[in-house]
């Protein structure tokens, strides 16, 4: 487990022979993103496909939550920055988090035992096999907070459940139970909480017992549908980056603050 003391802010176990666990670990934060993790979660798929005894992942959360997405906490750090700079930099940073997920040669499988929230909520449906506890709540979240629905939503929520349910969801964020996910397509399988752990390993378990490059190049193939909408995804963050320090995004954030509703122009321009 050596090669895996570099990352702080996730803990790892061997749950089965030849599948490991990541489990995100800021449970007082609820597994809110962090730059810190956000850099790991861009580099953790590679170091486990150098892992030769690895064959499949588990990513869940720590807690009572899977993860809220980014830690709000992180946003005064962007204060002072070059805008161009700043755009790119963080333009690089969240397309790694999705396509490296995309990209990783061996399945992942997410159990997704809480709360799960835009970028958090990203980790969890971008995995091969996404496990949901029946309770857990998933919610896009990004038009709520005054921002286009970037990360994963683009790239996979039609492919999940069509572009009706798409629309519906992504632009009025309604919750979902991980119940109703699984009624929706939009994960491959929701279980009581309590069952939630063992159902991860025991779907991990039987990929990992499968022919290994079989099972690779299948996933390979099967995410060429991801990869072609690779341009929907770019122009889907680059509108999302474009309004991070934007009125909107402002009002948002300071109406959940204060917990009110928001009030924004009837006209934006766009």
């Amino acid at each position: 487990m050596d090669r895996y003391t570099q990352f702080t802010c996730m803990k790892f176990d061997r749950p089965a022979p030849h599948v490991l666990r990541i489990t995100l670990d800021r449970p007082d934060k609820l597994n809110a993103i962090s730059r810190a993790m956000h850099g790991e979660l861009e580099r953790i798929w590679s170091v486990i496909d150098a892992d030769h005894e690895v064959r499949c992942s588990i990513i869940t959360g720590s807690g009572r939550a899977f993860s809220v997405g980014g830690d709000a906490a992180d946003l005064g750090e962007v204060e002072g920055r070059d805008p161009a700079a700043g755009f790119n930099a963080d333009f690089r940073s969240a397309a790694a988090l999705v396509m490296n997920i995309i990209d990783a040669k061996k399945p992942i499988v997410s159990a997704i035992n809480g709360p799960a929230v835009g970028a958090g909520l990203a980790i969890g449906l971008l995995a091969d096999i996404p496990i949901a506890a029946a309770e857990a709540k998933l919610v896009e979240g990004h038009v709520r907070m005054g921002l286009a629905a970037g990360d994963h939503a683009a790239i996979i929520w039609p492919l999940l459940c069509g572009m009706a349910k798409s629309k519906y969801y992504l632009l009025t964020n309604a919750k979902l139970t991980g119940a109703d996910a699984e009624r929706q397509n939009i994960v491959a399988l929701s279980v009581p909480g309590v069952e939630l752990q063992a159902k991860a390993i025991e779907v991990a378990a039987s990929i990992a017992q499968s022919a290994p490059s079989a099972v690779r190049m299948t996933k390979h193939v099967l995410n060429h549908w991801l990869r072609q909408a690779r341009p929907v995804f770019e122009l889907s963050l680059a509108l999302e980056l474009s309004q991070m320090n934007g009125g909107e995004a402002a009002e948002a954030m300071t109406a959940f603050v204060e917990r009110r509703a928001a009030s924004f122009p009837n006209d934006s321009g766009f």
